[in-house]
């Protein structure tokens, strides 16, 4: 009884708590200013690194030839090995081969 009688008459924001004209507004904790900080150090390392390549233009350009990712790629595509992996084709005349008893009309 005496929990819903404080339920009943608690002052809170009426309808949604987090939208509005009367909603509910958070206070910003240290904590959350100090995640906040830590999240754009760490945006700035990452453009850092995005600003300053590891490698040059000279010595990125061909440096996937020795790989052969290209050659791999197009052997695995090539048509022998897309037939292999499909099921063969079936005509209505194959499947239906079996009703054939004799050729000639009684």
């Amino acid at each position: 009884m005496h929990l819903t009688l404080i339920n009943l008459f608690k002052k809170t924001v009426p309808g949604h708590i987090f939208r509005g004209k009367r909603r509910l507004v958070k206070p910003v904790s240290q904590r959350a200013m100090d995640t906040l900080t830590r999240e754009y150090e760490r945006q700035e390392q990452v453009m850092l690194l995005l600003r300053n390549p590891y490698l040059t233009l000279e010595q990125s350009a061909g440096h996937a030839k020795e790989l052969q990712k290209r050659e791999k790629l197009v052997a695995k595509w090539t048509q022998e090995q897309t037939l292999s992996k499909m099921k063969p084709h079936v005509t209505i005349e194959e499947r239906l081969n079996q009703l054939k008893i004799k050729e000639a009309w009684d």
